[in-house]
């Protein structure tokens, strides 16, 4: 039985869901969809397919159909090897955006092309920027950079975005005017700058918090992430009360849940969070973190040790052994 902070948790992220897919379907009918401008991701590549078949063969295919049939084979991958909570909340936004879709009227505020890949940019990074926010995301590209970057953990996902949505417009731009392409870029530059202004995206975080609950929620941190830490003897400025301040590299998809956990374990902590540009050393992603999850309860030996490398592999192995033997 869910508990009355889980299914306040999923009423929250159930409502989030909602409004970022509202706020998607209502930036792609009312500006980018009849200014001709595309939209990120899948979404765009839904409008593009649409109206080369349109065009080319004279076929009519709804967007809103295409964008489900091209992020289903995405939501399975998501499934397997991404995250089934994160995907699950992915697909719903793409399910309700696909309706949203259908049932708002293709209506153009503005016959500007200009102000439509403005506003249109604006406000799909509004609703991208509130879903991140809570740990969800619309789907499509947010799973598959996801995945890729986990395939090469050199790589950045925004990287994989910048590629994959280059497409799209090089694309654009070979088939139709040059113009749209370069509008649709205008449109993407504006989206990328909102979304970084509602959640840091495609970063890693350090987490600096200040707290009096050292061992809880260095603890609370291990079990629930694997990630390590740095613990730095600290003492108040004002009050000199003794206290730990705790710093920790996360990822940025994993900013919602650490929020969540130091505010359980200690409501008075001071946090501070700091976008982090490079990183030098050891950073598991959410995959090996589950591997090493795995490891500390004996379960899938064989599986982990592939997933961590030798290397890794065995200094958990000796961490873990000495916990035990403590």
């Amino acid at each position: 039985m869910l508990s009355v902070s889980a299914i306040s948790e999923l009423i929250k992220k159930s409502i989030m869901s909602i409004c970022a897919a509202f706020l998607c379907a209502l930036s792609m009918n009312l500006f980018l969809v009849p200014a001709h401008v595309y939209a990120a991701g899948i979404n765009g590549a839904a409008q593009l397919i649409s109206d080369l078949l349109l065009d080319g063969m004279h076929v009519h295919l709804s967007i809103s159909l295409l964008i489900l049939a091209l992020n289903l084979p995405i939501a399975v991958l998501g499934w397997y090897k991404v995250g089934k909570s994160f995907t699950l909340f992915s697909f719903v936004t793409v399910v309700l955006t696909s309706l949203f879709l259908t049932i708002l009227p293709v209506h153009p505020l503005s016959s500007d092309i200009l102000l439509n890949s403005i506003f249109g940019g604006m406000i799909s990074a509004i609703g991208v920027g509130i879903a991140l926010k809570y740990g969800i995301s619309t789907g499509g590209l947010d799973i598959i950079a996801i995945f890729l970057t986990r395939r090469n953990r050199n790589a950045s996902s925004g990287r994989y975005f910048l590629i994959l949505n280059g497409i799209i417009i090089i694309i654009a731009g070979a088939v139709y005017e040059w113009q749209y392409a370069l509008y649709t870029l205008i449109s993407r530059f504006v989206n990328s700058y909102v979304i970084d202004m509602i959640h840091t995206k495609y970063q890693k975080l350090t987490v600096i918090t200040v707290t009096d609950q050292t061992e809880r929620l260095i603890d609370a941190i291990q079990d629930q992430f694997d990630r390590g830490m740095t613990v730095i003897p600290s003492y108040g400025g004002f009050t000199g009360m003794k206290k730990s301040t705790l710093m920790v590299v996360i990822s940025h998809y994993e900013l919602y849940k650490m929020e969540r956990l130091i505010k359980a374990m200690d409501p008075n902590a001071f946090t501070n969070i700091l976008e982090t540009n490079k990183i030098i050393g050891t950073f598991h992603n959410e995959e090996q973190q589950k591997a090493i999850q795995a490891m500390k309860h004996g379960e899938n030996v064989g599986k982990v040790k592939q997933t961590l490398g030798a290397q890794d592999y065995e200094h958990f192995q000796k961490l873990f052994e000495t916990s035990a033997i403590k």
